[in-house]
């Protein structure tokens, strides 16, 4: 009895934060934001210099640089900081639904269903930095703090989702 009353709190914040991300991505337009200033390592900046047109062999071929430190991330990234994230061996986490995924999803990633991570956080490494990525950014955040709450030392989401990732000229993968 006693460990479920300690549970009760972690499962009633994880719920709050799932249901946050279904109502915050039924909306269907992604509101403005302005760039947000990077709060990265410098050496990650400087793998995000590279232009956005960069044609796709050039991410699906790459070679991670350096293991991506375990360091506490900003809460959100750039699509193009979240490239360079990805080239360093960061695990890069879809929210997305399965039908959404097929439409392109980010190369390497792995899809778990927003409302399905919960019970699924045991398949995330924790020896690697995480990028949630969605739609537009809304059910990403709301992952990336489920998995902040579960203990998780270094996750961030992507600005403005796969469509800004895409609209910067980042690779996309269609199908399984």
């Amino acid at each position: 009895m006693t460990n479920r009353i300690r549970s009760a709190p972690l499962l009633a914040s994880l719920l709050a934060a799932l249901l946050f991300g279904l109502a915050a991505c039924a909306s269907q337009s992604a509101p403005a934001v302005a760039p947000p200033v990077s709060t990265l390592p410098a050496a990650t900046q400087a793998a995000t210099a590279a232009p956005a047109t960069a044609p796709s062999s050039t991410f699906a071929n790459a070679t991670p640089l350096a293991p991506a430190s375990l360091a506490a991330l900003p809460a959100q990234v750039t699509p193009q900081e979240a490239a360079a994230l990805r080239n360093q061996g960061a695990f890069v986490l879809d929210v997305r639904q399965a039908s959404e995924w097929v439409d392109g999803h980010v190369p390497g990633a792995t899809l778990i269903p927003l409302d399905q991570l919960p019970a699924r956080v045991g398949e995330v490494p924790r020896d690697r930095p995480v990028v949630v990525i969605c739609r537009s950014g809304n059910r990403s955040a709301a992952g990336r703090d489920i998995l902040l709450g579960a203990g998780f030392p270094a996750v961030t989401s992507v600005e403005g989702g796969i469509r800004a990732w895409e609209s910067a000229g980042l690779p996309i993968k269609t199908g399984l």
